[in-house]
């Protein structure tokens, strides 16, 4: 997988809307590397590698290693466009990073033991599939696992309820309590509460 997050790139001087649609005929990609308070420079891309690279979650959150013309580049995807319908990639953003800088990226979540939690009756409901964290860029998961079994129905776990992973922070909690997003619910089947609330006014009242 290593080879996957190292991408060969040529600087592009050739800008443009048109410049962009010759270089997608021939099978590359357009890209543009920022950060770090260094000028922007224009890139690009075999189609091909970034295609089968991009289909790897990790991708998205990973370190990669960008070679401009033979000099490399760490950095960060922070955002890629696609085509509406064909499988094409059509520009990509990649972010300069600094080792000793922290970073902010979104780390897709691993639900575990869904199976297990939904035996007790309920079904389980994902609220969100990733959370925006902060960290050094040696500290970033490549993802979050939240484990569910133990999930009561009714019950909803909320950002403050997961473990992060050590050096890692998240950029909603850092906000203030009330930014304690749920992440994920295992709620009871529709009716269950109903019924429950009848039982319970018939008992109050014999």
């Amino acid at each position: 997988m290593t080879d996957l997050f190292t991408l060969e790139a040529e600087v592009r001087t050739d800008l443009g809307k048109g410049a962009s649609r010759r270089l997608r005929h021939a099978n590359k990609v357009p890209a543009i590397l920022y950060g770090e308070g260094q000028e922007p420079v224009s890139l690009t891309l075999e189609h091909k590698n970034v295609y089968r690279a991009q289909q790897e979650e990790a991708f998205y959150s990973h370190v990669l290693t960008v070679n401009i013309d033979g000099k490399p580049v760490e950095c960060l995807l922070k955002d890629m466009q696609r085509h509406p319908f064909k499988q094409l990639v059509m520009h990509l953003d990649f972010l300069r990073i600094d080792a000793t800088h922290a970073v902010h990226v979104n780390a897709p979540i691993h639900f575990l033991n869904e199976e297990e939690a939904e035996k007790k009756g309920g079904k389980i409901a994902h609220q969100i599939n990733e959370i925006a964290i902060s960290c050094l860029p040696a500290d970033i998961p490549e993802f979050i696992e939240i484990d569910v079994a133990g999930l009561e129905l009714g019950q909803t776990l909320h950002l403050s309820d997961v473990t992060l992973p050590k050096g890692v922070t998240s950029d909603e909690l850092a906000k203030g309590e009330d930014h304690d997003q749920a992440v994920v619910s295992l709620n009871a089947p529709k009716g269950v509460s109903e019924e429950t609330d009848e039982a319970e006014e018939i008992e109050a009242t014999e």
